[in-house]
């Protein structure tokens, strides 16, 4: 026996002729050889030669093998049957992410052939199998078959030797190339327990993202529908397709089949999401929805989005928790931007499910084509911006009156093409003044079709000029604080008088720090503001050398006459505005807090926003409050005043905490509240959830759901938990 003399070490190897052994270069020893392809090196503290065809390998061997790499004390090498007889304890990582660890095994010399004893098998680092026995073999090692083998993800530790979940078959088989594993005669358990017995099991290894098979159930209980369980299946079509059925049946007697397919193309995808119900919520038992979605990339840089959403009645989509919007959307567009463009075109349909709403009296059919380009003029300076929009609507009434008494005629159709050119330029002053003019020119014309009030068209024009004044201060206090203030007057022209048109865009204005110092505070195009007036501002802001920053922005509008156009509830009637009043805080360690406030000179408030975020690692809130004064004109016949908040915790390791709420000051009652608790650890997830709806309407009553889900990782579940995984005894 000789001790690691390289020149012997190198003899040994090349007397065996056979592919296992191939000559060592220099430095072998402290890492993998360079080794031709089917050819396998073998390096170890010592070797012994017996006779011509027995290789015996000692201390610390390696042998590595086209990416596959193999670790044990003792490995003897027959050169005549080409088999590796190994003492463990052996480990075997063969290239693709899975560890075999055994004590004992005979395997082929390309190490894809053979049988271990005691063994564990570690696929992705995530799931393990241990086994009493494992065969390899088949198609170059592509099968691997375990006798009375155990299957968990879940971490087991001396002091705590029982998983919380596994699968125990007297045989496993795991297929290489299809990334399957399947059980025969499957036990699952969860802490030791037996919960269900499965004759045959077949689920993905952790390594595929896709498969054709059963997701993990969902529970469900709902005071409307009663208990309820979904059971969805997965359906592989091809690389770039996939349909996942969803089951689900509840006691009360609904039973509902649920779908979403999607596919992919080289330019974008289509997602469809539906259901067919049946059950005895509505006098009509079938029930149902359509929800698809796409986008896809064109030439020249454009975009096409498209959106259906349909549902059979108004309170579908609240019975079965699908979503609380109110309003479905149909349409299609296409769109591009760059830097100095935007090319826009579309068309929609909507459909309310308010309670309250009547879908034939409401303009639900739009269509728009918007052109925006942005220019520096060649002579005048500054920037310059032109805009060109063409928009219609349409209702399904015919009635040419307002019927209804609701200010609105009922089936009034209208048509706008509006031209717009602004330009403003900037001057900086001797004394640090920001000096600024500015122009705009509206041209707006109509086509208006079962309207009496209206003549069959309406074309206006509407010019803007504009001087501004700016006078930004900056100051630099001791310990590194700056403050920056700066006072704002814009005085702003345009007619006092205009020819009247259907307004549909603009009827309701919101007065904020965007629009302060806007030509026009309305929201769209139907109508414009008009008169002479001073907008008025001045903010300032504290930038502390520890990270926050704390500002405040106090303005009003000045007009040299009221002319009526804007609601009390705006803040924006009369001569003279209510204040505007915005303080805004960043802590810079995750905490913003934002209060808009807009009152008059005698401090009545006619409208108050209050927003909190809070975003710190293991908790996140969010809390808004907001009061708003009555004003019939925008549908509110009462003050609102309301608050939303939610929030999430992670009070202890594996544990996640959520709590939402909506609470209406003026009716002074809950209107949503929900709670949700989500554990993890490395091997499963746990979802519980529970949500109330206190309001009602003629389609919807109030509702309790309680949701559970559970969802176990090292099955192909695109989940991982190996963040959570902790040392035994840590």
């Amino acid at each position: 026996m000789v001790r690691r003399p390289f020149a012997l070490i190198l003899a040994a190897a090349l007397a065996l002729a056979g592919p296992l052994v191939a000559p060592l270069p220099a430095g072998a020893r402290t890492g993998a050889p360079a080794a031709a392809p089917d050819r396998a090196s073998m390096v170890a503290d010592r070797f012994t030669l017996s006779g011509n065809d027995t290789l015996t390998a000692e201390g610390a061997v390696t042998i590595f093998y086209q990416g596959a790499r193999l670790t044990a004390p003792r490995i003897v090498y027959n050169g005549k049957s080409g088999l590796l007889t190994i003492e463990g304890p052996i480990t075997l990582v063969d290239g693709s992410g899975t560890v075999l660890i055994a004590d004992a095994a005979e395997l082929s010399r390309d190490l894809t052939e053979g049988i271990l004893s005691s063994v564990r098998m570690i696929l992705d680092d995530q799931l393990q199998i241990a086994a009493a026995e494992m065969r390899r073999g088949g198609d170059g090692g592509r099968y691997t078959e375990m006798n009375r083998a155990v299957a968990s993800s879940c971490q087991v530790c001396p002091q705590n030797p029982t998983p919380l979940w596994e699968i125990r078959a007297d045989r496993v088989v795991h297929d290489r190339d299809l990334r399957q594993i399947y059980f025969d005669s499957a036990q699952f358990r969860v802490a030791g327990l037996p919960i269900f017995y499965v004759p045959r099991l077949r689920m993905p290894d952790p390594t595929l993202d896709r498969a054709t098979g059963f997701l993990m159930p969902r529970i469900r209980t709902s005071t409307e529908l009663g208990f309820g369980i979904e059971a969805p299946y997965f359906i592989t079509l091809g690389d770039s397709r996939d349909l996942t059925l969803k089951p689900y049946l509840t006691t009360e007697r609904s039973r509902t089949l649920g779908f979403r397919y999607r596919e992919a193309f080289r330019t974008g995808g289509i997602e469809v999401n539906g259901a067919v119900t049946q059950d005895r919520l509505t006098p009509d038992p079938l029930r149902g929805y359509l929800f698809a979605d796409g986008h896809f990339t064109l030439p020249e840089d454009f975009r096409l989005d498209f959106t259906l959403q349909k549902a059979t009645d108004r309170a579908y989509l609240l019975d079965y928790g699908i979503t609380d919007s109110d309003r479905l959307t149909s349409g299609v567009s296409i769109s591009r931007t760059r830097r100095d463009e935007y090319i826009g075109l579309g068309a929609y349909s909507y459909e309310s499910l308010r309670s309250g709403d009547v879908n034939p009296l409401l303009p639900n059919t739009v269509a728009d084509a918007t052109l925006i380009r942005r220019f520096s003029p060649a002579y005048l300076g500054g920037e310059g911006r032109f805009s060109f929009d063409l928009h219609g609507y349409r209702r399904a009434s015919t009635v040419r009156t307002d019927a209804n008494g609701d200010g609105m005629v009922d089936g009034r159709d209208a048509a706008r093409a509006t031209a717009a050119v602004d330009w403003r330029r900037n001057w900086i002053l001797a004394n640090g003044m920001v000096a600024a003019i500015g122009a705009e020119l509206d041209a707006d014309f109509y086509a208006i079709a079962q309207d009496a009030g209206y003549p069959g068209t309406v074309a206006r024009l509407t010019p803007y000029g504009m001087a501004e004044l700016r006078w930004p201060w900056s100051r630099a206090g001791q310990g590194g604080a700056t403050q920056v203030i700066e006072p704002v007057a814009q005085l702003v022209w345009s007619p006092d008088s205009g020819k009247p048109a259907p307004n549909e865009d603009s009827r309701t204005v919101a007065f904020d720090e965007g629009n302060l110092f806007a030509f026009s505070r309305f929201p769209g195009a139907d109508e414009r503001e008009r008169g002479t007036r001073l907008n008025l501002g001045v903010g300032w802001t504290r930038y502390d050398p520890g990270g926050w920053t704390l500002g405040v922005l106090a303005g009003r509008v000045i007009r040299q006459k009221d002319l009526g156009q804007f609601r009390a509830g705006s803040g924006l009637d009369g001569a003279q505005s209510d204040w505007l009043l915005v303080t805004h805080l960043d802590s810079g360690t995750g905490l913003q807090v934002i209060n808009r406030a807009i009152f008059d000179d005698a401090f009545s408030f006619s409208r108050d926003e209050f927003l909190l975020g809070y975003d710190r690692g293991r908790l996140d809130l969010s809390a808004g409050y907001t009061w708003l004064v009555a004003d019939p004109s925008e549908g509110r016949n009462f003050a609102s005043s309301e608050m939303i908040f939610g929030g999430g915790l992670d009070f202890a390791r594996n544990w996640h905490a959520t709590l939402s709420g909506r609470y209406d000051f003026e009716a002074e009652r809950t209107t949503r509240a929900g709670l949700g608790l989500n554990w993890r650890n490395e091997c499963a997830e746990v979802d519980l959830s529970l949500s109330r709806r206190f309001t009602s309407s003629t389609s919807v009553r109030p509702s309790t759901d309680f949701s559970l889900s559970v969802a176990l990782y090292g099955f192909g579940t695109g989940q991982d938990g190996r963040r959570y995984r902790r040392a035994c005894g840590g």
